[in-house]
């Protein structure tokens, strides 16, 4: 199974999204010792291959000759006249990929980049007047600028769009937004934070998103030919697996770690920057075993134990496990509790499993006769089941 390092160059951001809550001004930028530190710490740390993604803050403010010498150095094959073999650096990647909002972006970054098969994915929440409500006034037009740019260099650009208080409402024109265009997007909803309480006024209830969600759903169903919602097909082959496939579904301890600008280890990129979530640095290469020692995991452990016992009635556990542990923590004042979106992942669910139900009882042998391209024809749409099935 693969693991996930994030690496964040920075906290610092160029942009000023009002909902933000983990970009700090002026904060420091890492500097190459800690790439091949990371490089180090990794040589025997899992069997596993490691999956790097380069986040923020906006990590492209950490510039060209860094990446032109972290990519190098994370790479565990050399290539050299189309031929690849395997380095002595003691693990396997399994690519990279990096968030940003790609106003930094060049056309040597985007060469690079390029180079490296880095799959990207940058925010936008939907046509200029809506995104740049959200997201500061320009943030739109600099972003599709670069965007782009980057598709002339051959790079696999997704999205990001955040549903909050305000854009919930504009959800069909969002949709459709994406649909035309064919961007296939990750949805994430705007939520509160440890960090900041900037983000409140703009987040989004557990019944708000959960009908957002719903909604979203029943238009995606017309369209699964046409473009990606990621969340979708994560919600469905969770439901169908009976396993979290979404780190919010998941048991994620020490199956993503973080790695701040200084070195320090943290369970997840969101407690970057809080030492009370240090479980280590890379220049002592603690083991495994010494990051679960620390204080953070414990506690964070605790979260997997609270949901066996108080979830252990509901009908989604094992493959919801009780959302994300980062988002409990913020809505109980720091202490252990399950996720307050809990009631729209309930919500989901259930809707999922309700179209599941319908599917199975109309027709017994659906999964067996039906492709992934195949359409519905009472209502000229795909099925959940098309979902769950989808490659």
């Amino acid at each position: 199974m693969t693991f996930h390092i994030m690496i964040i160059p920075t906290l610092s951001c160029p942009s000023n999204c009002s909902y933000c809550w983990g970009s700090v001004k002026n904060a420091e930028v890492m500097d190459i010792e800690i790439v091949e530190a990371i490089s180090q710490w990794l040589n025997g740390f899992r069997d596993e291959p490691v999956h790097f993604t380069f986040h923020g803050g906006e990590p492209l403010l950490a510039g060209y000759d860094f990446f032109s010498k972290a990519l190098p150095i994370l790479k565990s094959h050399d290539c050299d006249d189309g031929e690849c073999f395997q380095s002595d650096k003691g693990y396997v990647d399994a690519g990279f990929s990096l968030q940003s909002n790609l106003w930094l972006l060049d056309e040597k970054l985007a060469d690079l980049f390029s180079q490296y098969d880095i799959a990207i994915s940058t925010s936008i929440d939907g046509p200029k007047q809506i995104n740049d409500y959200q997201r500061g006034v320009g943030y739109f037009d600099k972003t599709m600028k670069n965007y782009k740019m980057a598709v002339e260099h051959g790079l696999k650009i997704s999205f990001i769009c955040t549903f909050t208080s305000y854009s919930k409402d504009f959800y069909e024109e969002i949709y459709n937004f994406f649909l035309e265009n064919e961007y296939n997007i990750k949805l994430h909803a705007a939520l509160p934070s440890l960090r900041d309480s900037n983000a409140d006024e703009w987040a989004l209830r557990g019944e708000e998103h959960g009908q957002l969600l719903i909604n979203l759903l029943d238009k995606y169903l017309k369209d699964l030919d046409k473009f990606e919602i990621k969340d979708f097909d994560h919600l469905a082959k969770s439901y169908f697996r009976r396993r979290g496939t979404l780190c919010t579904f998941a048991d994620c301890m020490g199956d993503t770690l973080a790695v701040g600008h200084d070195g320090n280890i943290y369970p997840c990129y969101r407690f970057v920057g809080m030492d009370e979530y240090v479980m280590g640095n890379v220049k002592d290469k603690p083991s495994m075993n010494e990051l679960k020692s620390s204080e953070p995991w414990k506690k964070l452990m605790e979260f997997k134990d609270f949901v066996d016992e108080d979830c252990k009635d509901c009908s989604y556990i094992k493959f919801c496990r009780g959302g994300c542990p980062y988002n409990g923590i913020v809505a109980n004042d720091g202490e252990i509790a399950v996720d307050p979106q809990c009631t729209a992942y309930k919500m989901i669910f259930k809707d999922i499993s309700k179209k599941a139900n319908k599917e199975f009882k109309n027709s017994a042998t659906l999964m067996f006769k039906k492709s992934s391209n195949s359409k519905n024809e009472e209502d000229n749409g795909f099925t959940i089941m098309d979902l769950m099935m989808k490659r």
